[in-house]
């Protein structure tokens, strides 16, 4: 991955003036407009598009919050946007969260195996959000398998993309907890989803697991290999998810993401997972040739 040397520079700054840490954003101006009232603009688009919602969403503060997690993609809002604007959707209407837990795959190859960031803000054109401490250590104690690691942070984009959604739908009144997944073998998937379960008993907390699903082969190929993937995952049935990533060779990129997020919603009395819309590239940009795979999924308790 080739990082300008103003865009490295710029993420190497790690605080401001006043000496707060500070994680800058790397695809400002890429995946997602730079500017305030533009990403605004921009997020509304994705809200109201034909392939999204269609509406604004409406933020129901005293809801139920019953939304463990959501699976939401990670392109660039041109072209994923609208789908990840149903999951936001969704989440808008059950309740505010204290703490959302974003769960990205590790694109760069750069820092350790699991790894999250314990402390300070990440910045985005819409303000900056608060790594929630508290709960990052909680986890690390907990798990034995996450690592306090920021390089792995500095450059992914996975777990970036899903903050100006959030800021739109809460502005920055929430804190996060962004945890990098460079392994994603079953059995510790499985230990983190239950350390997560125990860990949601402390706060309100969301858990985003971030994936696009099948990259790059004809349209039809990957709907009928997203087709058998997400049932699974409705299933909440790891085992056989894995299975198919394998057998299959279903490139989801998120799938430990995805597959803690499954095991989370079971420990926590979910049944089954909610598919609210699933798309492809092509479906946007028209090329069939050689398509990415966009899902949208709500966890329930």
């Amino acid at each position: 991955m080739r990082v300008s040397r103003r865009r490295f520079l710029e993420t190497m700054k790690i605080t401001d003036n006043l000496g707060s840490k500070i994680r800058y954003p790397t695809q400002s101006g890429s995946f997602y407009k730079s500017t305030k009232e533009s990403l605004k603009k921009q997020i509304e688009y994705c809200f109201l598009h034909e392939l999204g919602p269609k509406k604004i969403p409406i933020l129901n503060m005293n809801g139920p919050c019953n939304i463990v997690g959501l699976v939401s993609p990670h392109a660039g809002f041109m072209y994923s946007g609208p789908i990840a604007a149903h999951a936001y959707y969704a989440l808008a209407l059950d309740c505010k969260p204290e703490t959302v837990v974003i769960l990205g795959p590790n694109h760069t190859g750069y820092g350790s195996s699991i790894s999250l960031m314990n402390d300070g803000f990440w910045k985005t054109p819409l303000g900056n959000v608060e790594i929630d401490s508290e709960i990052a250590n909680l986890i690390v104690k907990k798990s034995k398998i996450v690592d306090i690691d920021e390089i792995a942070h500095r450059f992914e984009h996975s777990i970036e993309v899903q903050l100006p959604f959030l800021q739109y739908i809460y502005g920055s009144d929430f804190k996060f907890v962004p945890i990098c997944f460079q392994m994603q073998d079953l059995n510790s998937i499985l230990e983190l989803g239950k350390t997560l379960s125990e860990v949601f008993l402390t706060k309100k907390i969301v858990i985003i697991a971030s994936s696009d699903m099948n990259h790059y082969q004809p349209q039809k190929m990957t709907i009928e290999k997203d087709i058998e993937a997400i049932q699974a995952i409705e299933e909440l049935n790891e085992n056989r998810f894995y299975s198919l990533i394998e057998s299959k060779n279903i490139s989801v990129c998120g799938y430990g993401p995805i597959a803690t997020l499954m095991t989370t919603a079971k420990e926590l009395g979910g049944k089954k997972a909610e598919l609210l819309s699933h798309i492809t590239s092509g479906d946007i940009t028209g090329d069939l040739s050689s398509v990415v795979g966009y899902a949208a999924m709500t966890f329930r308790k």
